[in-house]
């Protein structure tokens, strides 16, 4: 798989937060309203992506992260537009990694035909050795599958802090980001390359300092693999994502971002309240993706 230079995603595979913030659901299972109002949505994410290429997003460099389960209709309309269309493989909103569709996973990722496969595990090193190894297996087990056809692997290991390391910092969640995940995230790494693990893309909380994020493309790359990383949002403000982007793209090996409710989250809840109109909110998404995709390419041009 031919690693990209660069990957500016929108991602949107949210479902369980999708569900429960914009929807209102009381649980996984939508009524069909609710199941057209969450498409409608979708494709109005969409929409905003599609603005923003209009408006001088490079297409070569853009790429979307969208459901099957929701975004069907847009995702196969991209992969007709020839955009980069990643679609992710876990079920939504579980503790242990688990495969959305069951045993049907594969046949699902067979029709999809992503471009990449996106899968999101929460993985501490230091938590559940068992659990992890059960997690880990799965991992392995999805990763051989998308070397058999041919597709890109692009695992999102979140590092939720044990109660142990949270006391470390006095329930400090900045300080946690700051002093311990860095660290913990090089480990997580270098637990699953060890299992036989070696994504193409590595989507990564972002880090603060530039030697931590130097570390982790190191141990990306550790063995001579190619990977890249791309930094995820995390839902956090656009402040803070901006400063996690100025980190990265000074860093060889970190590729881009991978941003969706920094991007759309305030735009859909405005609309849904009737604040805003569709066409207000498609407007607000496409600059919001535009904004971070035009920061990108700025301190990237200034190494």
């Amino acid at each position: 798989m031919q690693i990209p230079t660069d990957m500016l995603i929108l991602a949107f595979d949210h479902r369980g937060s999708f569900k429960k913030k914009l929807l209102g659901a009381a649980g996984e299972e939508l009524t069909p309203e609710q199941m057209d109002k969450a498409k409608e949505l979708k494709g109005m994410i969409y929409a905003g992506f599609q603005k923003a290429i209009a408006m001088g997003v490079p297409k070569a460099k853009a790429g979307m992260l969208l459901d099957e389960e929701m975004g069907e209709a847009a995702l196969m309309d991209a992969k007709s537009k020839g955009y980069l269309v990643t679609s992710p493989a876990e079920k939504s909103g579980q503790d242990e990694f688990d495969f959305e569709y069951g045993a049907q996973w594969q046949e699902h990722i067979r029709k999809i035909d992503p471009t990449f496969l996106k899968v999101l595990v929460r993985y501490n090193p230091e938590a559940d050795a068992e659990l992890n190894k059960r997690q880990a297996a799965k991992l392995k087990e999805l990763g051989a599958f998308l070397q058999s056809i041919d597709k890109g692997y692009l695992i999102e290991p979140l590092v939720p802090a044990t109660k142990a390391q949270m006391d470390e910092v006095g329930g400090n969640q900045a300080a946690y980001d700051l002093e311990i995940r860095p660290k913990l995230m090089v480990r997580m790494m270098q637990q699953l390359q060890h299992y036989g693990i070696s994504p193409d893309i590595w989507k990564l909380e972002g880090v603060d300092r530039p030697e931590d994020a130097a570390a982790l493309v190191k141990q990306a790359r550790a063995g001579g693999r190619k990977a890249g990383i791309v930094t995820l949002g995390r839902g956090e403000s656009k402040e803070k994502v901006a400063e996690w982007l100025k980190v990265g793209a000074h860093i060889d090996g970190i590729i881009g971002f991978a941003i969706g409710r920094t991007i759309f989250m305030e735009s859909l809840q405005a609309y849904v309240k009737g604040a805003i109109t569709k066409e207000q909110a498609i407007d607000q998404i496409a600059a919001n993706y535009k904004e971070f995709v035009d920061l990108w390419q700025r301190e990237k041009g200034s190494r």
